[in-house]
């Protein structure tokens, strides 16, 4: 457990510290949060689900004027500064459950389809998916391909006009080990090591590995040389948590278009970001 930050009273604050916002991404397995002073990301963390409980202590907290408080999972001392009371907060949720302990928060802000200037989108699309790829063309322009390898990899494309194309679904590299585990008698649990394991593999540890690994960068890869057929100045950004594996599978297997992607990690505040700024503008 790490120490808790505290604000100061907004009357004492300075015109920096006004600006101070915080960004919730609930996803399918953990909270991830971001500090915002203005358009700027200070800082980035992530934290298990809350339970009710948990989440009434925390509204608490920060109508106390204070950003954690003991029992829940902070991020450390946020760059030295103090946050001012009740901080504005902006969700984008995939778990409704979650999302709902927060709607007693005086100052919250859902995030909704509706709010985004993406076209041809369908009403069971993912905020998260959405957002990411508001976040990508924010930065890069349309057209633009999104690879978010979270619990589940997802692929998302829009033309060059923001109209989604569309995109896939698959299980994530962590859901796919996780099934092995769990659904097989006699298959032990595995994790990725640092280095790409040997595709050809001589231990069941490994052998599972590699199915798991080549067999999502090849798919990936198919799709992505897929979507540059159709798109050939597309931007093709990689984020969320399995990111980092997917790229060294890229550049092992496909070097060039390695180089090209682009690789960011908490995409989906950026996207949180520009709505943020569409709306408050």
């Amino acid at each position: 457990m790490q120490g808790h930050p505290t604000m100061r009273n907004t009357a004492t604050d300075s015109g920096s510290n006004q600006r101070n916002w915080l960004a919730l991404s609930i996803g399918n397995s953990r909270l991830h949060w971001a500090w915002f002073q203005g358009e700027i990301c200070k800082q980035v963390w992530h934290t298990l689900h809350l339970d009710a409980s948990a989440g009434e202590k925390l509204i608490h907290a920060w109508n106390r004027g204070e950003l954690w408080c003991g029992g829940l999972e902070s991020p450390g001392p946020l760059g030295g500064e103090a946050i001012a009371p009740n901080p504005p907060l902006w969700i984008a949720s995939v778990v409704p459950q979650q999302s709902a302990l927060w709607q007693s928060y005086g100052r919250l802000n859902i995030i909704s389809l509706e709010n985004l200037p993406l076209l041809g989108v369908y009403p069971t699309l993912g905020i998260d998916r959405a957002l990411a790829l508001v976040g990508a063309a924010g930065k890069w322009g349309w057209p633009v391909l999104v690879v978010d390898a979270g619990t589940a990899l997802t692929l998302t494309g829009a033309d060059p006009e923001g109209r989604l194309v569309g995109g896939a679904i698959l299980p994530g590299f962590g859901l796919q080990l996780q099934s092995l585990t769990e659904k097989t008698a006699a298959l032990p649990p595995v994790t990725f090591p640092g280095t790409l394991p040997p595709r050809w593999a001589l231990t069941t540890a490994e052998a599972i590995a590699s199915g798991v690994l080549y067999g999502i960068g090849a798919g990936v890869r198919d799709f992505i040389d897929d979507w540059k057929e159709r798109f050939p100045t597309s931007a093709v950004v990689i984020t969320g948590g399995g990111g980092e594996i997917l790229l060294r599978y890229l550049h092992q297997s496909a070097p060039e278009m390695a180089k090209q992607a682009i690789a960011m990690p908490d995409l989906i505040f950026a996207g949180i970001c520009c709505i943020k700024q569409q709306q408050s503008g």
